[in-house]
């Protein structure tokens, strides 16, 4: 390719260079899926047109301007049909980002291309006005329909996220997805029909957060983009965004004598201050889940330093329980925690536990339902095999969030942590 850029500058030897490289382009259309074969093949197509448009200034026969006007329909129609393609491609990775910034970095990206392909198309309509003949037009309708395409995929960009309401889906996605509309004016989508629908509604009416709903639509933005932006708020000012997170999840409203009656039920007078212990035996993502050896020496860690374990979650083996814990798992079955107020009603759970039952901390795998409690305020640690890219943003950022990579001496850590 790099040869034909250097052909004489006469009008002929150009015209004839860009035909050639045109051709060169066009053969490579049925391997654009190979690696690194579209990229070589939209470099063409810039050559080419960056040819043909110096050879017309030097073109003087009509045949000659002929040929040149439709190398560049050629072109400028594959062009925005590239275009097209391409913003396709990336409006699904920008979708996907980690974080809000590198998002809109990337629809950028995809404006760009959108009008990429509609310069492309008007070009290629001159050209086609010039030629006047049926296939000048088709290639130029082609042009326009692609160039229409690439704009849509801007305008109907889906700027809302999914507050999942489906119990198949993490529980704990929803107290980041409120608690970052609050921060940051989110929009928010809930699928018609889900199981969990008109209490997600109810949660997020009664957090103040009903304008921020969007009638559903697909490809939704990234929940990645939820824990940055969570933390950015705390990391401006921490009591300020706890504040707002409790007056907005839990409301002024004093629990209801039910809850109070369901606890006292449970949980008893031990008036030992308390931990809770999260249990997780989920299919998805199975690694993550509860080790129950693990779990057996926690409880033992939590009873060793004077306090007593509240077991939450998923199911726990019977004689994992010692005979002075606590055994709330599977609670959030109830129908008390599966009301039209379900989502509230388990977060009071908490702060009622704290505030009349001792409890002081939580400990438990990386499992969003932990989430809720720790963003309001409850200390936290939470146990993983790795640094957490997206939960390793509130470590040090919200208060009592610590991180326990599972690394040898990681139990010291947690027997000192609970000796203070």
């Amino acid at each position: 390719m790099t040869g034909l850029l250097h052909h004489e500058r006469d009008g002929g030897g150009v015209a004839q260079s860009a035909a050639t490289l045109l051709a060169e382009a066009t053969a490579l259309e049925g391997r654009l899926h190979l690696p690194g074969v579209r990229d070589d093949y939209r470099s063409r197509l810039e050559q080419v047109v960056l040819l043909a448009t110096q050879a017309l200034e030097g073109a003087r026969e009509n045949s000659e301007l002929g040929s040149l006007h439709w190398v560049l329909l050629r072109a400028q129609g594959a062009r925005a049909e590239d275009a097209r393609y391409g913003a396709g491609q990336l409006s699904r990775g920008a979708q996907r980002a980690p974080t809000l910034a590198d998002c809109e970095e990337g629809w950028q990206r995809v404006e760009q291309i959108a009008c990429t392909a509609e310069v492309a198309a008007l070009a290629a309509a001159r050209f086609a006005r010039l030629l006047d003949t049926a296939e000048a037009r088709t290639i130029a309708r082609r042009a326009e329909a692609a160039a229409n395409a690439a704009r849509k995929i801007v305008l109907e960009r889906n700027r809302a996220y999914t507050f999942h309401a489906d119990p198949g889906f993490s529980f704990g996605e929803g107290w980041y997805l409120a608690a970052a509309a609050l921060f940051a004016g989110l929009s928010i989508q809930i699928k018609p029909g889900a199981a969990q629908e008109l209490q997600a509604k109810r949660f997020l009416h009664d957090a103040g957060l009903e304008g921020a709903l969007r009638p559903y639509r697909s490809r939704p933005a990234s929940p990645k983009h939820l824990t940055h932006i969570i933390a950015e708020a705390f990391h401006a000012d921490a009591a300020e965004a706890q504040r707002t997170l409790r007056a907005a999840f839990l409301g002024n409203d004093t629990p209801a004598a039910s809850l109070k009656s369901w606890i006292d039920g449970h949980v008893g007078g031990n008036p030992k201050r308390k931990v809770l212990l999260w249990v997780r035996t989920g299919d998805h993502d199975a690694l993550r889940n509860t080790c129950f050896d693990e779990l057996r020496q926690l409880s033992e860690l939590v009873l060793n330093a004077g306090l007593t374990p509240i077991f939450f979650g998923d199911a726990v083996p019977a004689d994992l329980v010692p005979i002075s814990g606590v055994d709330l798992t599977l609670c959030w079955k109830e129908p008390l925690f599966q009301g039209p107020d379900m989502r509230r009603a388990q977060l009071r759970l908490f702060e009622e536990l704290r505030d009349r039952h001792g409890l002081v901390g939580q400990i438990g795998v990386t499992t969003a339902g932990m989430d809720g409690p720790a963003l309001m305020g409850l200390p936290t640690l939470y146990l993983t095999q790795e640094r957490n890219v997206r939960l390793g943003k509130w470590v040090g950022v919200v208060p009592g969030y610590q991180e326990v990579v599972r690394a040898p001496g990681y139990f010291e850590i947690i027997r000192t942590t609970l000796h203070q």
